[in-house]
């Protein structure tokens, strides 16, 4: 048995587990979104933090990458066991089309695992849509046992341009994000933020302010 698993949040820059093989590609009739709680690694639950799920959208698509685990049951088992406790806040797993090429009628792989959550307040995770002044206080200011929840979002947002497949809709949380922490401005690519080397735009900062949140 060979399984493959869709990643689209922190599993595009940090799997975290032994796979075969790795491929950029998309899934089509969903929307990456920030609606889901963490409150075990990023967050907590006094103050969680906002994660990434998928939205069902007609004529969405969503990049990000695939990996195949094979090599035996154990090895499998070890894998899904590591990912059903770290994406514990997702309450379904999901079967999707995976294509290398967003225009492809045919493709790459199918029966691709992917996690997702009921959007529904019915599961404890979903906090549901919000104000984007809203949802970037919260980034900015929740953090957890496994680190802080802007740079979840600044390091996605990072993964992303490095693969050619930036989400406008990431990048306009992330430079909410900063407003609030005080990075007045737009920051272009070859200036780093938290150690991070972040997508071009049009606006420049000074040194001297960069520092200052470094």
């Amino acid at each position: 048995m060979v399984f493959w698993i869709f990643g689209y949040g922190s599993l595009v820059w940090n799997p975290g587990f032994e796979y075969d093989e790795k491929v950029i590609g998309c899934i089509r009739d969903y929307k990456r979104v920030f609606d889901l709680a963490c409150i075990d690694h990023r967050g907590t639950p006094e103050h969680p933090a906002r994660t990434c799920t998928l939205d069902e959208h007609d004529g969405a698509v969503c990049w990000g990458a695939a990996y195949c685990v094979r090599g035996g049951p154990e090895k499998e088992k070890e894998a899904m066991v590591y990912l059903e406790r770290r994406e514990c806040e997702y309450d379904r797993k999901t079967l999707v089309d995976f294509f290398k090429d967003e225009d492809s009628e045919m493709p790459f792989i199918t029966g691709v695992i992917v996690f997702t959550s009921t959007p529904e307040l019915s599961n404890k995770y979903y906090l549901g849509p919000a104000p984007l002044e809203d949802m970037a206080k919260q980034v900015a200011t929740a953090s957890g046992p496994c680190g802080n929840n802007r740079d979840y979002l600044f390091k996605l947002e990072k993964a992303l341009f490095d693969i050619g497949r930036e989400d406008d809709s990431i990048i306009e949380l992330a430079n909410e994000v900063r407003k609030v922490l005080g990075i007045v401005g737009i920051v272009p690519k070859e200036i780093k933020v938290f150690g991070l080397s972040l997508v071009p735009h049009t606006a420049t900062l000074s040194p001297r302010k960069i520092a200052t949140v470094a």
